[in-house]
């Protein structure tokens, strides 16, 4: 595991429809989109249903955990993420259904299986936010 300082993330800029997620993020709790008419959870945060079309949505705080449906290592990052490389980039199957990309962090790139078991973590941007990362759940 590389143990040495990364810069910073750059900062979020919140939508009126990804401001709830990251409040919670804020809190530390992971916040996804539910459609009240088809029962499912969804992300990335949108006005609208995936299922239905309709704005019958809430927020509902989530497990965060998941599973990683796949992976790459990044080793020539966008100019922004400049100084994080090598890093793990997921695509983690969330335990709610939806799924998302996001970094796997605190393991050794080896330690990173298909179907191996995650949780979600955060790393602090800022005062005003976190943003959520995975670690080995298992």
């Amino acid at each position: 595991m590389n143990d040495q300082a990364k810069p910073n993330r750059p900062v979020p800029v919140p939508t009126n429809f990804s401001q709830p997620f990251w409040d919670g993020a804020k809190e530390r709790k992971f916040m996804l989109q539910y459609c009240l008419d088809s029962g499912k959870f969804q992300f990335f945060p949108r006005p609208n249903s995936l299922y239905t079309g309709r704005r019958n949505l809430e927020w509902r705080e989530a497990s965060g955990e998941g599973v990683v449906y796949s992976f790459t290592v990044t080793r020539r990052p966008p100019p922004v993420f400049k100084g994080r490389e090598p890093y793990i980039l997921g695509s983690i199957q969330l335990a709610e259904g939806p799924r998302m990309m996001a970094e796997i962090v605190g393991c050794e790139i080896e330690d990173v299986k298909i179907g191996g078991k995650v949780r979600i973590n955060w790393e602090e941007v800022n005062e005003d936010f976190n943003y959520p990362v995975f670690e080995l759940a298992e």
